[in-house]
């Protein structure tokens, strides 16, 4: 009976992409990504609340900043998103003196801000639209 590491040498073996000393990464990767999902969703979530409430707001200037947000985030690509935030934050003056760029400099934050802020837009418009399409209770 051939052993799980025999077995796996000969399943990975002629494989360029997949082989032992790469499988690390991918998995380093995977649990990057779960990571990056599962927080990005619970930080979305905890902010769309509130935005959602101050969008369904009947006062413009409450609701008209929420709005300009959402269709911001909502009509530019995630993937210009994340480089805006990502390449662009170095452009703002004294931020790499700041105490935000030990975390700003590393890929995962931005990446979360990107998210979180994709995530919250779509969700407060979401919500604003289940709030807005019940009108008051009626028993």
């Amino acid at each position: 009976m051939l052993d799980i590491s025999t077995w796996f040498n000969d399943l990975l073996a002629g494989n360029v992409i997949f082989t032992a000393d790469t499988l690390g990464y991918y998995w380093e990767g995977l649990v990057t990504t779960t990571q990056l999902v599962f927080l990005s969703l619970i930080a979305g979530l905890i902010l769309a609340v509130p935005l959602a409430i101050m969008r369904s707001s009947k006062h413009k200037w409450i609701s008209l900043p929420v709005y300009l947000y959402t269709y911001v985030f909502r009509g530019t690509p995630l993937l210009i998103q994340l480089y805006i935030i990502y390449y662009g934050v170095v452009f703002i003056d004294g931020i790499q003196e700041s105490f935000l760029w030990p975390v700003l400099r590393e890929a995962f934050y931005p990446a979360l801000i990107a998210f979180t802020l994709n995530t919250a837009a779509y969700t407060t418009e979401i919500f604003r639209g289940r709030h807005q399409g019940h009108g008051p209770r009626r028993d």
